[in-house]
């Protein structure tokens, strides 16, 4: 089942439902979001989650480019992409959690073709202010799913302050034996989906008050159930990453980590200059910045001449198209090489300066703090610098 046979089957399922499909949104959240970047499907509509009446109705269903920056850490593993796409549901005030339980283990079993067996859900077992989600885990004892109860891993918020609630996370197997142990003690527990009971506004004090309607937001990635469902190892092999493995190792030889890094953080900000972000030295423009110039040092460790400007309009052109995007891929690629020519006058002014007697020895806050105001050297690219 490729990604656009998922989408059509989720979201069909879902209309079927009486759930109306809104479109998704760019990577840039609405007007008063402090995040940089959209990062999950509900930021676009979280007036409606704390009592604004939609104008398509309070069941809703949709698919949203996302992307976020505390991954980029983790990016190179099976489950982490910067930049996905994130299937999601919501009851706006309508249905409650165990129907929304319901539909999905119907649609992943039914639907997807998933084995029951190879599932396991996490619920929340309880706190100081809420009590522990026994009707989610009877829904679940009722399908046969086996549960287990947490606290911290099981409560869903968008921050330290702002709506929030328990939620039940569905977890597929992905080792090679029969299902084991729980997925907090096994990493081979992948989780696939969350169903969040959005009920709660948590205050300045840290204090719990009613929302004033009683929501269920839920989200998957897209990339992550495609790799399940095709049975990859991980989500660069799924199908969307298909012309990337075909032509980036014969372009650039690398070894799997790096390619991985490559595939990801060339794709991303493909994704980002398509949504209208120019390279900067703050904000979204300097998460643009680091994803290009994280690029271009794995590709320089072994080979200074490698050049995005090698880059094939194809992988930028369905790249593109694969996020709904109407950018000409010959802009974004000359974009993407201005940044290289400037990145790379960075690194040999760098050198240069850090080659000063000042500069060989260990470095202080005050030597950063001058490196970083009077040349445009960040600690990174200094560490980086003083590596080679």
């Amino acid at each position: 089942m490729d990604t656009e046979r998922i989408v059509r089957t989720f979201v069909e399922y879902y209309e079927e439902l009486g759930h109306r499909r809104i479109s998704g949104s760019t990577l840039l959240p609405p007007p008063g979001d402090t995040v940089l970047f959209t990062t999950s499907g509900m930021h676009p509509i979280t007036p409606y989650l704390e009592g604004r009446p939609h104008p398509l109705g309070r069941r809703l269903v949709n698919v949203q480019r996302c992307l976020r920056t505390t991954d980029l850490d983790e990016v190179g593993d099976s489950t982490h992409l910067t930049v996905f796409e994130m299937l999601g549901t919501w009851s706006l005030g309508d249905y409650g959690g165990s129907r929304s339980l319901d539909w999905g283990y119907r649609l992943l079993t039914e639907g997807l073709g998933v084995d029951p067996g190879l599932l396991h859900a996490t619920v929340y077992g309880g706190g100081d202010q809420v009590g522990p989600d026994t009707a989610s885990l009877r829904r679940w004892q009722e399908h046969g799913v086996p549960v287990e109860l947490t606290v911290e891993d099981n409560w869903w918020s968008n921050g330290p302050v702002g709506p929030c609630g328990p939620d039940s996370e569905i977890f597929l197997w992905t080792g090679d034996t029969p299902p084991r142990s729980t997925p907090t003690r096994d990493e081979r527990w992948v989780e696939v989906w969350n169903h969040v009971m959005m009920h709660h506004r948590r205050l300045d004090d840290g204090r719990l008050v009613p929302l004033p309607q009683r929501n269920v937001d839920t989200g998957l990635g897209l990339e992550r159930l495609a790799s399940l469902l095709q049975g990859k190892s991980s989500v660069f092999e799924c199908d969307v990453f298909e012309p990337w493995r075909r032509v980036v190792p014969s372009l650039w030889p690398l070894d799997e980590p790096s390619l991985r890094l490559v595939h990801d953080h060339l794709r991303s900000a493909v994704v980002v200059v398509g949504d209208g972000v120019l390279p900067a030295s703050t904000g979204r423009g300097y998460v643009l910045r680091r994803l290009v110039r994280r690029v271009l040092t794995v590709l320089w460790r072994d080979d200074p001449s490698r050049s995005l400007g090698d880059l094939p309009d194809e992988l930028v052109s369905h790249t593109l198209d694969r996020f709904r995007q109407e950018g000409d891929p010959g802009h974004v690629r000359r974009l993407l090489v201005e940044e290289e020519d400037r990145f790379g006058r960075l690194m040999e002014r760098g050198r240069k300066v850090l080659a000063r007697l000042r500069f060989r020895g260990p470095l202080g806050d005050d030597d950063f703090h001058y490196l970083h105001d009077t040349h445009g050297l960040p600690r990174d690219l200094v560490m980086r610098l003083r590596e080679e």
